[in-house]
């Protein structure tokens, strides 16, 4: 604080009026004034005028409070939106209330959808921080209409495949060879959502196994397409399907499903890249919280979620 400053602070506080005086007079009056003497009064006035006074004499010799000059008094109110990957809901819920906790003031607001659904979006002129997709292909498609922050497209995670079943196994599905069994009923997401693209990739590997017509056996049986991983798992949930293909993350989050694993040699990985989006409200949030997915901490909720580290 600059010395001009300092002394004008001082002069206020002492020319301020102090009436601490005028109080203890009428308080303890001289007895030739002709008022009642302390003698005369209630001990319980005299405790309350008591307290009065010595109140009254720390606000007298209490200099003001200084103003921190530049300060703010709360944090700026933001919000960074983030369009992810359906998948990614359970681990992102995690990851958006870890940094808001780590940001006072900023709340992360999430867009769950089929990565190709919010591509889509954007091309339509949504507007975000943030898009972390389940595949590359429809990050390329972003990045090539210029919507990503050049070179900012980080791989930040991996998932696999497995089926999925009702609890109560009305299909009796015993082995991957069941789903090619006439009458089955299949749900998979359609073939342009990422996870419905690498089912498809895995029908196609599983031929080697179980015949050329494997997969186009299992095709017949599908009796809905849908446009994102996390309606497969209701449906099957429900029982309006006996079987689904989905990620292993979103198995793992439904615990009352039975699941049928896909060997490593017919499975597909699929690798989920993020970035800030060039026009992003607010750069240095998405930035900063794109890093903060690929920190430790942040791959650490990712893995117990069921989610892999990214693989060179």
């Amino acid at each position: 604080m600059p010395h001009s400053a300092r002394r004008s602070g001082r002069a206020f506080h002492e020319s301020a009026p102090c009436h601490a005086e005028a109080h203890w007079a009428e308080a303890f009056p001289r007895p030739e004034q002709g008022v009642l003497t302390a003698s005369t009064r209630s001990l319980p006035s005299l405790l309350s005028l008591l307290f009065s006074l010595l109140s009254l004499l720390a606000a007298c010799a209490a200099p003001p409070a200084p103003q921190s000059a530049g300060l703010p008094t709360a944090a700026t109110p933001r919000t960074l939106t983030v369009f992810a990957a359906s998948s990614l809901l359970d681990a992102f819920t995690d990851l958006g209330k870890a940094y808001e906790a780590a940001h006072p003031g900023v709340t992360v607001a999430f867009n769950f959808d089929g990565s190709a659904s919010l591509r889509a979006q954007f091309e339509q002129g949504a507007v975000a921080d943030v898009f972390a997709s389940a595949n590359q292909k429809e990050m390329d498609t972003v990045a090539a209409a210029g919507l990503v922050v050049s070179g900012a497209a980080k791989p930040f995670a991996s998932n696999v495949l497995v089926v999925i079943l009702p609890a109560d196994n009305p299909g009796n599905v015993q082995t991957l060879a069941d789903l090619a069994r006439p009458g089955l009923r299949l749900t998979l997401a359609a073939e342009v959502v990422p996870v419905g693209s690498y089912s498809r990739q895995a029908l196609e590997k599983l031929n080697a196994r179980y015949g050329a017509s494997f997969k186009e056996g299992v095709l017949a049986n599908v009796v809905s397409d849908e446009s994102n991983v996390k309606q497969i798992v209701a449906k099957v949930n429900l029982g309006e399907a006996d079987a689904g293909i989905v990620y292993a993350t979103d198995a793992r989050a439904a615990l009352t499903l039975i699941t049928l694993a896909i060997p490593a040699e017919y499975n597909v990985t699929a690798r989920y890249p993020m970035a800030a989006l060039s026009a992003a409200p607010n750069p240095t949030l998405a930035a900063d919280f794109v890093a903060f997915v690929l920190s430790p901490a942040g791959q650490t909720t990712l893995q117990k979620w069921g989610f892999l580290p990214v693989t060179p």
